[in-house]
């Protein structure tokens, strides 16, 4: 088992490419850090009882306590597989954590979008509250304007798409995820993606990264 570690501002893609890959090859294993929270919860482990509690009072789960979920994840991860983690580390003492476990990281792969094509791609955004169906502005807009394809009720913008929420967000990734780009740069680890591509190439440059 090897670990791929994804770097990138929220809006970068780097979880549609991971998802996208990791569908397609069974051999990759794609981890999200709001997967694992959702999935310790619902299986009720000590670590998703403990994380349950700080989630329903709207705080965030500790930095430990997230690293328990990881650990968790590569103990029962077997064979030739290669997990590509996607929002862990969140910053410096999770990676220091991940570390601890002494889990073989392979390459960190960091996707990399200017800031204001991440404004544009998630400020764009709009979902229906029906049936959860995604659209976008400009990258794949409905038919009718403001009008969900699938069922027909009125799409809106869900609150971390917001603009001014946009801003607050990339605010915390430079002061809180960027360092972790020098971190792994120094560990010579970090690989460096132009996020900026259709689709298909900026899966290719990822798997070519990794």
């Amino acid at each position: 088992m090897n670990i791929v570690i994804l770097l990138g501002a929220p809006g970068s893609g780097k979880g549609t490419i991971a998802s996208n890959l990791a569908a397609e090859n069974t051999n990759l294993k794609h981890v999200s850090s709001g997967d694992l929270l959702r999935g310790a919860v619902a299986k009720g482990t000590a670590a998703g009882v403990e994380a349950k509690a700080y989630m329903e009072k709207g705080s965030l789960v500790p930095d430990a306590l997230i690293a328990e979920m990881i650990k968790d994840v590569i103990a029962e991860t077997e064979g030739d597989v290669t997990m590509l983690l996607d929002g862990f580390p969140r910053n410096v003492a999770q990676a220091e954590i991940l570390e601890k476990t002494q889990a073989p990281i392979k390459s960190v792969v960091l996707v990399d979008v200017p800031d204001e094509i991440i404004a544009e791609r998630i400020s764009g955004r709009r979902s229906c509250p029906e049936c959860k169906a995604g659209y976008h502005v400009k990258a794949l807009p409905p038919k009718v304007e403001g009008v969900c394809d699938k069922c027909g009720a009125a799409l809106v913008i869900r609150k971390d798409d917001n603009p001014d929420t946009v801003k607050d967000r990339l605010v915390v990734y430079h002061n809180e995820t960027e360092p972790l780009i020098a971190f792994y740069e120094a560990k010579g680890l970090l690989k460096r993606i132009d996020g900026n591509q259709e689709p298909q190439k900026n899966a290719e440059a990822f798997k070519a990264a990794m």
